[in-house]
């Protein structure tokens, strides 16, 4: 099984934190779509196209904002080059301002079965702050929607640790996930990225920086509140009541193959190689229309391949596999991981249970930390 993902560079506006690739000018829409569909076509060797596509993510960017026919174009050149499976996941990543009860049943009909929401908060003093696109009443009114159309399947985004945001505020937010028993969440501390707006803005003062003891507190709220309403942390970031876990994302933590189409998208075989596009729509339109070459390649060395593993099976619920590590690389470097292991066990950070290394909850407040300890 194999998934594919589909990066949408295009915001109607820049969020003050954001640093994937976008582009808030739609004048090369059009060449981008066309590009897009020739490199889905276009074998490049890199993953066997034979594998049966299990799962299809539409991200970005802001991918609600293709139209009907623009994703209908996409998914026949998906159906005509690939075989996806009858029950394949199909998400579309969505902002609150783009939900119409209109939009919900073309994307339905194009084979969208899953949205991501991407709400960040129902606080409408952090919105602006973030300068989102959309408002707190815009944000219920889609959920409301999204319900309403009978989509059973959809995940929310929040953020948490923003100056702007009180303990009391995001339990107000968890509360407004919980009564509306929203399946899936995806919580994620608010980091301060290099060339960003909020960079700047901390940098001249004229906004408070992150305070990293109020993110911990926070984390630690939302992970108490949420298992108390039902929710299984089954990755660091990402909640989901029982059945409702992303297959998408859980297939990049277990280490399968993905294709990734479009500019800054990565592909990665299942292997030992990486591949990501160039971060530019008009190099990418430019590459593809010439025959250029348009993306960098790695080939994982297998110190590179045991820290990659170790980094994304900390990060979920079923933690590192002992023996799969002993079995894919040695059981000499498996008793180097335990021993390097010993200190956050000992710290009770880390706990091994049946061949398993897993965080605790106070380790989960460090799991980049303890992962970097791990590394060879």
């Amino acid at each position: 099984m194999a998934g594919i993902y589909i990066h949408i560079p295009f915001c109607k506006q820049a969020c003050t934190y954001c640093n994937f690739y976008f582009s808030t000018s739609l004048r090369q829409k059009e060449s981008f779509i066309n590009a897009l569909l020739k490199e889905i076509a276009s074998d490049q060797g890199f993953i066997n196209r034979k594998e049966i596509i299990d799962t299809v993510y539409f991200g970005g960017g802001t991918p609600s904002m293709l139209s009907k026919e623009e994703l209908h174009r996409i998914f026949e050149v998906i159906h005509n080059n690939f075989t996806v499976s009858e029950d394949a996941e199909i998400t579309l990543e969505a902002n609150p301002d783009d939900i119409e009860k209109n939009k919900l049943k073309g994307w339905m009909s194009s084979g969208i079965n899953r949205l991501s929401l991407g709400v960040q908060s129902f606080n409408e003093a952090e919105l602006r702050w973030m300068n989102r696109a959309h408002s707190a009443e815009e944000s219920l009114g889609s959920i409301d929607m999204i319900l309403e159309a009978g989509i059973n399947n959809f995940s929310v985004d929040l953020i948490f640790g923003s100056p702007l945001l009180s303990d009391a505020s995001l339990i107000k937010n968890l509360e407004i996930i919980s009564e509306r028993k929203i399946p899936h969440l995806s919580c994620y501390g608010l980091t301060v990225e290099p060339k960003t707006a909020l960079h700047k803005m901390i940098e001249l003062k004229k906004s408070l920086p992150v305070d990293s003891d109020h993110q911990a507190n926070q984390f630690l709220l939302l992970m108490k509140h949420l298992e108390s309403e039902g929710y299984e942390q089954y990755e660091i970031s990402n909640y989901a009541r029982e059945g409702f876990r992303s297959k998408h994302n859980s297939s990049y933590w277990q280490g399968k193959s993905y294709f990734g189409f479009g500019p800054s998208a990565h592909s990665y075989n299942g292997k030992n190689s990486r591949r990501w596009n160039v971060a530019n729509i008009a190099t990418y339109i430019k590459s593809i229309d010439f025959g250029d070459v348009f993306y960098q390649e790695e080939i994982l060395t297998l110190e590179q391949q045991m820290n990659e593993y170790i980094m994304i099976a900390l990060r979920t619920i079923e933690g590192i596999d002992l023996r799969f590590f002993s079995e894919n690389f040695g059981n000499e470097k498996k008793e180097v991981l335990i021993a390097q292991a010993n200190t956050f066990l000992q710290k009770e950070q880390l706990q091994q249970k049946n061949e398993r290394l897993t965080l605790t909850t106070s380790g989960k407040l460090l799991a980049d930390h303890i992962a970097a300890e791990l590394f060879f």
